[in-house]
This record gives structure tokens, C-alpha cells and sequence, in this order.
């Protein structure tokens, strides 16, 4: 399997800003105006329109306004319609024309069949999936129209009312975008309550100073959601699930982006902290300290292989792969080249993610057969590598972590809000001085990972990091761990 090039890895960057909501917002919003009115738009007005709808841009970019409280995003554009009594059909028309193409058409099929292989028919089902999608990207039908629609009317009413002074009703317009922050204040502080609680402090655990295993092996099932875990056809993941530790309420954070989630598990600690916001990444690289950090202090090695989005968090620590496949084969040859770079870089910490259950989420649906298809494929081939790392002597004083970095929501399986099914995902520790045959039914966290990790290997915790380690899992008496 090919690493993602340069072109694929600014390509990548590139889409983050189409894919996600709050950088597509702008982006789309002074492109329809340009297109709406072509060759005709005069520079200065527009000028003035865009610096007109500023405010806005940035109220919209602080509050997204997630889940049901997209419900109230219906409001500012009732509000300036009533105040300035301002419309513009043929605009707003435009607008939806676009976005229609863009969602369904350009992303939901044209991107999907040139990048993974899906059918050149997708648009037959996501069109029903784009509408029932909560999450922070651009796919966000309920977040992103009444946006839109509030954003161009304002710049219309700024370009078509003329530029000279007395022309606008300024001073009403300043009430307005000051009403519109505080409403977006008020909504988010009385209603925005679903956020994961935070651990307060730094892990007080002490640290070993003897390992417990030799090697760590982290698998992410990108996406992968946790009842349609259960339900799937993998008997080889429900053996590691029954005969390891498996967690009943492991969560992920918020927001649940896969850099973001990549970032809290392997710092252990918050995006407000590691600074890793969306995936549209502002600054590369965490600016705390990783697991891989102190496994490098400590003269030992840790790599994560992974797509071309985990670079911007974590730079030279990945061994990225390319994401431009179809998406049948992607996992067996992201499988085929894990054993490959276990062989020849023989690592303290491998993590490797598959993304084709992640990816059957996004475009063709959760709660479809073919998601449910895409975990037995998996459950295939970590059956496969486990035999290998077992032959291989790989196996030895090994711990296996199979995770999610977060699940799916319902329509196109977005994430990021923490809509049903994003929340909790599967998490199973198995192997070398793991107990056996336990169920956690206490609420954990992903942050808990990368101290977790530390203990086990006998490294110190990253600087940051406020997961405490998961002991209840760990059996220091045992014997080393037998193999399935």
C-alpha cells in the first residue's frame, strides 16, 4: 500500500475546509453571491456586503449551533426579514440549487466513487442521509441552510441598497448583529449541556517503573459504532470482548472529529488543552506533550500508521497511508502493511487505524447491511494479524487495545456533535497481565488511553495528561497472558 503524497496530503487539508461546517460557511456563502450575480458584481458593493456580513461570519464560527439547537438558527433570519423587510428569491434559490449539488452530487457521489469506489448511484440514498445528519460538517443540511440564507440576505440588502451614507439603516443593523450574538450567547449557555465532563486534574496515578508489557498494540475501528458492534457478525472481536476487559461506557470527546479524538486519546487530555479543535488543523502538530513523546525520551519507539490527517497532529510519529482506494481493499491492505512496519520497526506502541467501517458510514449510512458488513471484514482481518503477531512472536508480553475513536450518528454517519451513536464506542483490553472475562459498566474516557499506555510500557504520563489509568483492567499478579 502507497503513503499519502503531498498533493494528497495538501489535498486533504484542502477539503477540511470544504468538509468542515464552520470554514465551509464563509467559503460557500461569498462564492454563491459571486456566482448569483457573475460578471456583474460591482467590487466596491460587494466589498462592503462581505465586511457587512463579517459579524455574522463570526458569531456563526464561535456557535455552531449543534445538534437540536439548530432548531433556533431559524430565528435571525426571521428577525432581519422582519426588521428590513428585505428578500431576494432568485438568491436564496441559487443558494439551495448549489448546496444541493454540492452535498449530494459532487461530495455524496462524484468524491465518494473517484476516492473509495462507491456507486455512481449513491446519490439515489444519500440525499435522504444528508437530511437526517446532525454533525460539525458541511453535510449539516438543518445547521447550514438557515446560515446561509441569513448570511446572503445580508449581504444582498448591503450590495443592493447602495454604498453612499444615509442608504442603509446602519445603526438598526448594529442592533441586529448585537441581538444575534447575545441570542446565540443565551441558546448555547441555557441549552448547549451534552458535553462530555471533563476529568479536573492531571493523572494522579503513580507511574510503574517496571514494564508490564513488552509491547502495546492499538487497532481503531475509525467510526465504528457501538450497539452495531454488538449486533455485527465478529466473533473473533466478541471473543477478545468476552475473555479480555470490555468497557460498557467508554466515550469519546467533544467535538467527535477523528485528529480531534486521535489527538485526546494518544495526549490524554482535551482539545481546549492539546489544541487540536476540528479537523481543519489552524497550527500543525499537539502542542502537549503524546505518548509518543515520552516513548521517544525514554530511547523507545512508538508509531501510529494512519491517514494523512493524523499528520497535522502528530507529525513524523506517522506512518501515513494513502486514503485513495477502493474502499473493498483499503483495510486488507492497511492490514497487510501493518505487519510489514511491525517487522521491520519493531515498536514499543503500534496504532493502526482502519478507516473502510468509517468510511461505509459516511457514504452509504449506518443503519444500513454494508456497515454491518464492514465490521465482519474487520473482525476478518484483526483475527488475521492477531495469528500473526502470534506467530510472529509479536504476541509476547503484548497488550491488544481495539477501540473506536468515535462512533456514527444516524444519515451519513457524521460525528462530531455526539448525536446518538457517536458517543460511546467499543473498547476491548486483552492480553499480557489484562484480567479476563471482565464488563466495566463505569463511565471512562478515551483520555485515559495514552496514561494507560504509560503505565503499562513503564514510561512517564505526557505532561497534560488528565485520564487516570484504567487499573480495574490491569492484573499485575498474573501470569503473562494466554493467547485465543
Amino acid at each position: 500500500m502507497k503513503s499519502a503524497s503531498l498533493f494528497e496530503i495538501v489535498a486533504a487539508r484542502c477539503w477540511n475546509v470544504l468538509n468542515e461546517g464552520k470554514t465551509f460557511t464563509p467559503v460557500f456563502v461569498l462564492s454563491v453571491f459571486l456566482i448569483a450575480n457573475g460578471l456583474a458584481v460591482d467590487p466596491l458593493r460587494f466589498g462592503i456586503a462581505a465586511v457587512a456580513a463579517l459579524p455574522l461570519f463570526v458569531v456563526y464560527y464561535i456557535y455552531d449551533y449543534p445538534l437540536h439547537l439548530r432548531w433556533f438558527l431559524w430565528v435571525p433570519p426571521a428577525g432581519f426579514i422582519a426588521m428590513f423587510g428585505h428578500w431576494n428569491t432568485g438568491l436564496l434559490l441559487w443558494a439551495f440549487g448549489l448546496y444541493v449539488f454540492f452535498t449530494v452530487f459532487f461530495w455524496g457521489t462524484l468524491y465518494y466513487h473517484l476516492r473509495i469506489g462507491t456507486t455512481w448511484w449513491n446519490f439515489t440514498r444519500i440525499w435522504k442521509l444528508f437530511l437526517k445528519n446532525t454533525d460539525s460538517t458541511s453535510g449539516n443540511v438543518g445547521e447550514q441552510l438557515p446560515k446561509v440564507f441569513l448570511l446572503l440576505l445580508v449581504m444582498d440588502w448591503a450590495y443592493r441598497d447602495g454604498v453612499g451614507p444615509g442608504t442603509h439603516s446602519w445603526e438598526a443593523y448594529a442592533v441586529f448583529v448585537a441581538g444575534v450574538a447575545f441570542y446565540s450567547w443565551l441558546v448555547h449557555k441555557l441549552l448547549f449541556n451534552w458535553k462530555p465532563q471533563e476529568y479536573p486534574d492531571y493523572t494522579s496515578n503513580a507511574a510503574v517503573s517496571n514494564p508490564l508489557a513488552k509491547r502495546v498494540v492499538v487497532i481503531v475501528i475509525d467510526g465504528c459504532r457501538k450497539e452495531r458492534f454488538e449486533e455485527a457478525d465478529a466473533p473473533f472481536l466478541h471473543y477478545l470482548q468476552k475473555t479480555g476487559v470490555y468497557y460498557d461506557l467508554m466515550e469519546t470527546v467533544y467535538p467527535a472529529r477523528t485528529v480531534v479524538c486521535f489527538s485526546s486519546m494518544f495526549t490524554g487530555t482535551y482539545p481546549r488543552e492539546h489544541g487540536i479543535q476540528s479537523n481543519m488543523v489552524w497550527k500543525l502538530g499537539v502542542r502537549v506533550e503524546s505518548v509518543f513523546d515520552k516513548l521517544k525520551q525514554q530511547g523507545r519507539k512508538g508509531v501510529l500508521f494512519g491517514c494523512a490527517h493524523l499528520i497535522d497532529a502528530f507529525g513524523d510519529y506517522v506512518e501515513s497511508f494513502t486514503a485513495v482506494e477502493n474502499n473493498d481493499i483499503v483495510d486488507h491492505k492497511i492490514m497487510a502493511r501493518a505487519k510489514e512496519i511491525m517487522k521491520r520497526e519493531n515498536p514499543d506502541l503500534m496504532v493502526i487505524q482502519m478507516i473502510a467501517v468509517d468510511q461505509t458510514g459516511h457514504s452509504r449510512g449506518v443503519l444500513y447491511p454494508e456497515y454491518l458488513d464492514k465490521i465482519k471484514e474487520s473482525d476478518r482481518l484483526i483475527e488475521d494479524f492477531y495469528r500473526w503477531m502470534e506467530r510472529e512472536g509479536f504476541l509476547d508480553d503484548t497488550v491488544l487495545v481495539v477501540m473506536a475513536d468515535h462512533g456514527q450518528g444516524n444519515g451519513i454517519g457524521g460525528h462530531g456533535h455526539l448525536d446518538v451513536g457517536e458517543r460511546f464506542v467499543p473498547f476491548i483490553l486483552h492480553g499480557s497481565g489484562i484480567k479476563r472475562g471482565v464488563r466495566v459498566k463505569e463511565h471512562r474516557s478515551i483520555v485515559s488511553l495514552a496514561p494507560t499506555i504509560s503505565y503499562l510500557l513503564g514510561v512517564p504520563f505526557p505532561d497534560k495528561s488528565r485520564g487516570p489509568v484504567l487499573t480495574e483492567a490491569i492484573d499485575e499478579v498474573s501470569s503473562k497472558g494466554e493467547t485465543a
